[in-house]
């Protein structure tokens, strides 16, 4: 029987699947207010299923154990927000010290600008005050998004136990789902496929929590060598703000300087907050993140930050924090897909072999764009007389030599330049 099936050009598949993609985001920004919750309980959901199979191994029945993990993940994020916020509010009792401290330095700064630049005060207080008049202008737009934000919150608040809870007590009825969608792929594909997903996954978010377990320690070492009081805070917090890719430790850093030009005697404790945490960053980015996490999320730097800004422009700050785990999501996806493949190949780390000087020829010859070049061996003869004997002694020197005939590129021509005299 004739197989009637129609195989698409790969340039019509490929545009078909691009816009399958475009339609898919603007999907994704539309529903944003059910999406971003939900995206946060399957992260949530994947970081807590080691623990609800322990439970389910203690013979607690499925919905109990997803109820208990829930519960506990509430019970840590809870206990994370007492300390920030507990250690915000005695830091706020020296408001008033901090304060005057502050407008001190504001003093000093103020003398050194008239000194070294010549403006003056009045000035200053200026452009303060312009600055401060346009802030007021905005105030009705920052309160509205204020308050639209903390209206986010509590509805991530509700809704993101609660999808946590369903996605680990209805799991195998989701993953009977995707074997049903895409019945026309192996069912041994589509299982892998799910597998992997969530292995990238959970080891990013395991290497993650890892990985701010280690700055935190470090940050608060630092800070405490220093002299900087609250250190755990200060550093634990720099930490959490890990959660923003690249800049999280950079911006961690501004709050305990700040803090350490009010309360220090001199200015170069604030310079010391920041470089040390600069130090940490360069550790996290070279060392730690890739000996704990390595290769198990393989996506280039690049691709990377791509991914964090469109996650801003899609989702704002939650689009920063899921901009990661997403992409390496959907670099599993694309790697399943045949037509996709490059893409996933784009996302992916580059090997050693892209790397290197002269990986431009070694690819060219892998590719058979050129061929490999012809080597031959030569042997190098080296006389040496010495007339200075008698009778002259002579001797000889052998060296066996082996050098490229030509180029691949140059045999390349040859062959082209040979074409066109023929024709």
């Amino acid at each position: 029987m004739e197989n009637s099936s129609k195989k698409f050009p790969y340039a019509l598949d490929l545009a078909a699947s691009l816009f399958a993609m475009a339609l898919l985001l603007g999907f994704m920004y539309a529903t944003q207010t059910v999406l971003v919750p939900l995206l946060f309980a399957i992260l949530i959901a994947i970081s807590l299923y080691p623990l609800a199979r322990l439970f389910e191994r203690l013979r607690l029945g499925k919905a109990t154990a997803a109820i208990l993990s829930v519960i506990v993940a509430i019970a840590v994020i809870y206990a994370l927000g007492w300390f920030i916020v507990h250690q915000s509010i005695i830091i706020g009792k020296d408001a008033s010290a901090i304060t005057n401290k502050v407008m001190s330095v504001l003093d000093r700064a103020q003398i050194w600008l008239e000194n070294s630049f010549g403006i003056q005060r009045t000035e200053v207080m200026d452009q303060l005050r312009e600055q401060g008049d346009k802030m007021m202008s905005n105030a009705g737009t920052m309160a509205s998004a204020t308050f639209g934000s903390i209206g986010n919150v509590l509805a991530g608040a509700v809704l993101v136990p609660l999808f946590s809870f369903f996605l680990l007590y209805y799991r195998d009825f989701f993953r009977v789902f995707f074997f049903k969608a895409f019945r026309s792929v192996p069912h041994a594909k589509v299982h892998e496929t799910l597998n992997k997903i969530y292995y990238v996954v959970q080891s990013y978010l395991l290497g993650l929590v890892t990985v701010m377990g280690i700055v935190a320690i470090l940050n608060t070492v630092g800070l405490m060598v220093m002299g900087i009081e609250y250190a755990w805070f200060f550093g634990t917090l720099a930490s959490l703000l890990m959660l923003l890719p690249y800049i999280g430790i950079a911006i961690g850093s501004i709050l305990p300087a700040l803090f350490a030009l009010a309360v220090k005697d001199s200015a170069w404790y604030a310079v010391g907050v920041v470089a040390w945490f600069q130090v940490v960053q360069f550790l996290e980015g070279n060392i730690i993140t890739p000996n704990i996490v390595g290769s198990k999320v393989s996506i280039n730097p690049l691709m990377a930050i791509i991914a964090i800004l469109l996650g801003g422009m899609l989702f704002g700050l939650s689009g920063l924090i899921l901009a990661l785990p997403l992409t390496a999501t959907i670099k599993v996806v694309f790697d399943a897909i045949p037509s996709m493949q490059a893409f996933g190949f784009l996302i992916g780390e580059p090997e050693k072999e892209h790397l290197k000087i002269n990986s431009t020829q070694e690819l060219l010859i892998k590719w058979k764009i050129v061929r490999k070049p012809n080597m031959e061996k030569k042997v190098k003869v080296e006389i040496d007389v010495n007339t200075d004997e008698n009778p002259p002694k002579t001797t000889l020197h052998y060296k066996e030599i082996t050098e490229s005939e030509t180029t691949a590129f140059e045999e390349d021509k040859s062959a082209d330049d040979k074409k066109d005299n023929e024709a």
